[in-house]
């Protein structure tokens, strides 16, 4: 017998059974311990500290760069000797004898020099990407706190599965000791031979129909834990669920905050409007400004020093691949902008389809607690009349039946209203179940 309808995810997730009792686990309290333990999150959470490196990164390079150098040689080659001396400071006449200066002794020289260098203009690169990574970095966090909707919605079906399932499982408990009552009365009758020994056949039947359908049930509530387990990233969960499945307020549609996946669309199409124009740039000349001081040692006292400062300027006048990246990041801002909105018009189908399911999950729902009174109201009166004689078994396990068909639609229209509210909260952005980071 099918008992509820659950996410594949939570039904398929199966780990070893965890030992020991746990306190009352509230959904509040799951939701955020998923988004503290899961590791899924967490690797969401390192890639977010990425982006924000990049950020960084991007934004320091309209810094000035200072570069240290050491450097020790030594080497008779004629070019490098004469200027060796010359930074040395120590030049003399003999030096421009054309048997010196054509095979000079091997000299040995140890120096460094120091070199600031600051971007002046960069035809808007510099600017245009930082501006880029600082978007790129937002949008990151706005898609992990999606992310985070999106577990604690899952969270909510594994967590109010596991209800269900339990609660189908006390329901079916309670069946297995109504037929166990029942097969004693029918047994006891048909000693006294008042009633054929085929009903009570029958009813050794149900009985093992009952056992079969609490083993599937015992399945289920496991499954369901050890899923609810993963997703909270502690293991299978043992202690009891204080949340009620029954709905103890109306919650409300109103949305305080833009979903995260829309936020972070808006913000990739701003990183890519300034990788386009950071593009462009690379087409305009660039100008830096160089400043440095070296210095060259004989010997600690026999050095010579200098310095120098530079102003330049470069232009790549012509670059078929530089214009062909540009032209390529112009395509991809307008794939971005495209993209956005897009997504825009699924987010609104995606409330319009969650806003009908809840209304469709409360009439449901209704119409199960209606559903629920008649069979137990009708299973009363066919046992009374049987005990009397005056019904016959299948009826009363016809009413019986119907009681756990109500119980059943009555358990699937309260999960799925307990899942409709966590969808229009997850399309419309709002906090899932009022739980907020």
């Amino acid at each position: 017998m099918i008992i509820y309808k659950i996410s594949s995810l939570a039904c398929l997730l199966t780990v070893g059974a965890g030992l020991g009792a746990q306190e009352p686990m509230t959904l509040q309290r799951a939701i955020r311990t998923a988004w503290t333990e899961q590791a899924g999150l967490r690797a969401g959470q390192a890639m977010v500290d990425s982006r924000q490196a990049e950020a960084d990164a991007a934004r320091d390079t309209r810094l000035p760069t200072l570069t240290l150098n050491a450097q020790g040689v030594r080497t008779n080659e004629p070019m490098m000797a004469f200027g060796i001396k010359l930074n040395q400071a120590r030049l003399g006449a003999a030096d421009f004898n054309p048997l010196i200066l054509n095979h000079p002794d091997a000299i040995g020289a140890y120096g460094g020099s120091a070199v600031l260098q600051q971007p002046l203009y960069t035809g808007g690169r510099v600017s245009a990407a930082r501006r880029a990574g600082e978007f790129l970095f937002e949008a990151e966090r706005a898609s992990q706190g999606r992310r985070m909707q999106e577990t604690a919605r899952m969270v909510v079906e594994a967590y109010f599965g596991t209800q269900v399932a339990e609660q189908a499982l006390t329901w079916v408990e309670d069946q297995r000791a109504w037929v166990q009552g029942l097969e004693a009365f029918v047994g006891a009758r048909v000693q006294q031979g008042l009633m054929l020994e085929s009903e009570l056949l029958r009813l050794r039947a149900a009985h093992a129909q009952v056992d079969a359908q609490q083993a599937e049930v015992i399945r289920q509530v496991r499954a369901t834990r050890s899923g609810l387990g993963l997703l909270l990233g502690t293991g299978p969960i043992e202690g009891s669920l204080a949340t009620p499945l029954e709905p103890q307020e109306t919650p409300s549609t109103v949305a305080p905050t833009r979903r995260g996946d829309l936020v972070a669309a808006d913000l990739q199409t701003r990183a890519a409007e300034e990788g386009a124009k950071a593009a462009r740039g690379s087409l305009l000349p660039a100008v830096g400004l160089e400043l440095g001081a070296g210095t060259l040692h004989h010997s600690w006292a026999d050095k010579g020093n200098w310095t120098w400062g530079a102003v330049g300027l470069t232009w790549k006048v012509f670059s078929a691949p530089d214009r062909a990246k540009a032209q390529a990041a112009r395509a991809q801002a307008q794939a971005a902008q495209e993209l956005s909105t897009f997504k825009q018009q699924q987010a609104d189908h995606e409330v319009r389809l969650a806003q009908a399911a809840l209304v469709a999950a409360q009439a449901r729902y209704a119409a199960a607690k209606e559903a629920i009174l008649a069979s137990e109201e009708s299973k009363r009166l066919r046992e009374a009349r049987h005990r009397e004689g005056m019904t016959p078994l299948t009826d009363v396990l016809d009413a019986e039946a119907a009681l756990q068909g109500a119980r059943n639609l009555l358990l699937q229209s309260l999960y799925d209203l307990r899942i409709s509210r966590a969808a229009l909260d997850l399309a419309t952005g709002a906090p899932i179940e009022g739980v907020t980071p």
